[in-house]
């Protein structure tokens, strides 16, 4: 929920990002290999190779509801989605309501669905379904705040802040909330109790928790261990991009940091055309593909080794507040979507994303549903990335990934690396970032012919790019 929204590194250090990255933290990790740097958090095993994608289910279907969105799992199966994401089901507040339907995030009731999607025996049915065809579903929660009008508002006042007339508090511009007091035991209690009646009445898999960092680091340590002795396979994910919230409590946090950085190297390659409603544009810092560097040898001393990290190049608030995926990055979208897969972390497809949704869905009323059909290009680019990232173990999330391996370039545009599996199987990656054209000629270590690589794309052996046009994304995959 959001409204507000040189080569300084060398290759080596790029390599020991992606080792931490990938050095614990899974269950394939034996609690010796457990140290103070790194996660405490155990995996699921399922989540290492996943693809996360988020259901808007209020816009998924012109019906809104989780009966139509049903029909849609073979589709989701097809893509090669693995965690559905759930943006929030409960109901939503009256009370101070925004537009005509209000705001998911305003929740009413946290034991309760949405009537507006159904009923919770027609959620269990979904949920069962979505498992039968192996899908794991998690759904956004909302810990922060609540609707004006939720049932605790009158049956437990002491559980929200007050300020200093004991009026109840909105954070930020959220005019439709009031936040609540995590020094009161009374809400801890609540908030752990009403997120395990959903992992035990609708057998969900996890939660996506909405500004996770606003809540109180303790109180998530708290809660995974909680939550684990209902759901030991338990997934969390946290909107935040706060380390230690990965410590002991978060298997995966948002990838902010790498989305603004794709927006500022988008700016400075004269890609981003974003311009609010209010009709002002961004400033963005000059950024190129070199910074990437900087940022993920920040994050490996930042973050707990073995956390994952999830990448996107958008999602519902992107979507809403700051622009598609096609203004904010223009002709880099797909250089930037290769990227998102192939580098450590999680990929995150939102609603309508693989079919080229290029319009921004209305937030508090109802949309018109994005076209489904016919399978076009976006559909085939998503589904094979998914196939990469199923079949190649190098690309895996957290302890089962593999470092990366940087080739340096005269051009700080142009990003390669490649990410070699413990039996030689390598990803070789190469994105041209820039504005223009760039010959790729390498400053330092390169990659070696490999006779046996493979463009993915084409399915075509051939030698790696001399030069890359603006945008130009190349992917080989060699045995």
């Amino acid at each position: 929920m959001r409204k507000f929204a040189i080569f300084v590194v060398v290759a080596g250090a790029v390599a020991c990002l992606a080792a931490a990255c990938s050095s614990r933290g899974s269950k394939k990790s034996s609690p010796s290999a457990i140290d103070s740097t790194a996660t405490t958090v155990v995996h699921p095993e399922w989540a290492e190779n996943s693809v996360i994608y988020e259901v808007n289910l209020r816009q998924y279907t012109p019906e809104g509801t989780l009966a139509a969105f049903s029909r849609h799992l073979p589709r989701l199966k097809q893509l090669g989605a693995d965690i559905l994401w759930f943006m929030p089901v409960h109901p939503i507040s009256k009370d101070g309501r925004k537009g005509g339907l209000g705001s998911y995030y305003a929740v009413a009731d946290y034991k309760a669905l949405n009537p507006e999607f159904g009923t919770l025996d027609e959620f269990r049915t979904l949920v069962r379904k979505a498992h039968d065809m192996g899908f794991k579903v998690i759904i956004d929660w909302v810990p922060n705040h609540t609707g004006r009008d939720n049932i605790w508002v009158s049956e437990h006042p002491d559980r929200y802040v007050r300020d200093s007339s004991g009026n109840f508090v909105s954070p930020y511009d959220w005019t439709d909330v009031y936040k609540l007091d995590y020094t009161n035991p009374s809400t801890r209690k609540g908030m752990i109790d009403a997120m395990a009646f959903w992992l035990r009445e609708a057998d969900i898999d996890g939660f996506r928790c909405d500004v996770a960092g606003e809540v109180p680091t303790d109180f998530w340590n708290e809660a995974r261990k909680s939550l684990e002795a209902v759901k030991p396979e338990l997934f969390m994910l946290a909107e935040a991009s706060k380390p230690e919230l990965q410590k002991d409590a978060f298997d995966m946090g948002y990838n902010w940091p790498m989305k603004d950085l794709f927006n500022a190297i988008a700016a400075t390659a004269g890609q981003n055309n974003y311009v609010s409603s209010d009709s002002t544009k961004v400033e963005y810092p000059v950024k190129r593909a070199i910074d990437i560097d900087t940022l993920l040898a920040r994050q490996s001393i930042e973050y707990p080794a073995g956390t994952y990290m999830m990448n996107m190049i958008t999602n519902h608030d992107l979507n809403s507040w700051e622009g598609t995926e096609f203004e904010r990055l223009g002709n880099l979208t797909d250089a930037m979507a290769v990227l998102m897969y192939t580098l450590p972390g999680m990929p995150l497809i939102y609603t309508g994303q693989e079919t080229g949704l290029d319009r921004a869905l209305l937030f508090f009323d109802k949309d018109d549903a994005p076209q489904w059909t016919p399978r076009n290009g976006h559909f085939d680019f998503y589904q094979k990335l998914n196939h990469l990232k199923h079949t190649h173990p190098s690309l895996r999330a957290g302890s089962a990934g593999a470092p990366m391996k940087r080739y340096p370039t005269e051009s700080d545009d142009v990003y390669a690396f490649s990410r070699s599996d413990e039996d030689g199987a390598t990803v070789y990656v190469f994105v041209n970032l820039g504005s223009k054209a760039a010959p790729v000629r390498y400053t330092g270590n390169a990659p070696k012919a490999d006779a046996t690589a493979v463009n993915f794309f084409t399915g075509r052996m051939e030698a790696f790019p001399d030069s890359l046009e603006s945008g130009e994304y190349r992917i080989y995959v060699s045995r």
